[in-house]
């Protein structure tokens, strides 16, 4: 019995080993391979009740894919261009050949994002969000990572109002929310962005590019509560 134990145990300490041996090669080689430079970035695919997060999404996507090292086109000259051409619903072309994208926009890989939740849960925002990066020479997954991120918005605001009177409290109180309500859910869209990207393979105008793929890296979906 003594035996089986230590049997177990010594497979457990084994396989928690190996989970954290993951690299950005190992999770990720299509990138080193093909070396995307050009990213499309297509408005994101909503399948949460919240109508607002396809358009809250899209603003806060290019900005970390650009520090990553990437060429982003230009989201609002991209996204004028896709209307024209009604190819503003990205769902129609996620499981499509994209060739097209390279032909027009000279693209090397499109992003696309599916936002599975989204909405006020508690004391915070909860999303759920998860990106593909996909070829658009040979239409392979170069990139698939999600978050369920929870944005904890509580905070400590008793020892503030104290001295204040219960008008102002309550003014303060209703000018915050209004002021506030879209600035959290745009944090909780950057900050799941954030942890998506942070183990994104660097582009070519990095300093690192093609030095970073023994970077450990996290599993390809992650949880993180964060404030």
């Amino acid at each position: 019995m003594k035996r089986l134990v230590y049997i177990i145990l010594a497979t457990l300490v084994i396989s928690s080993c190996g989970s954290t041996s993951l690299t950005r090669s190992s999770l990720y080689p299509k990138m080193y391979e093909e070396k995307p430079v050009t990213l499309l970035v297509m408005p994101p695919i909503n399948n949460s009740a919240n109508v607002d997060a396809k358009e809250l999404l899209y603003t806060s996507i290019s900005r970390p894919l650009a520090e990553a090292g990437y060429y982003v086109i230009s989201p609002s000259i991209s996204m004028d261009i896709l209307k024209q051409e009604s190819a503003y619903d990205a769902e129609l072309f996620i499981d499509k050949p994209l060739r097209q994208f390279h032909d027009f926009f000279g693209a090397d890989a499109v992003v696309f994002s599916i936002i599975d939740a989204w909405a006020k849960q508690g004391i915070g925002i909860n999303t759920k969000i998860r990106y593909l990066i996909k070829s658009t020479l040979t239409d392979e997954v170069l990139f698939d990572r999600s978050c369920d991120l929870y944005l904890d918005l509580s905070a400590d605001s008793g020892k503030a109002s104290k001295d204040k009177g219960l008008l102002d409290v309550l003014v303060e109180l209703a000018v915050g929310a209004l002021n506030t309500a879209l600035t959290d859910q745009i944090e909780a869209a950057r900050k799941a962005n954030y942890f998506i990207f942070q183990d994104l393979p660097v582009g070519k105008y990095d300093n690192l590019y093609l030095q970073d793929q023994d970077f450990p890296v996290d599993p390809k979906d992650v949880t993180r509560t964060v404030k």
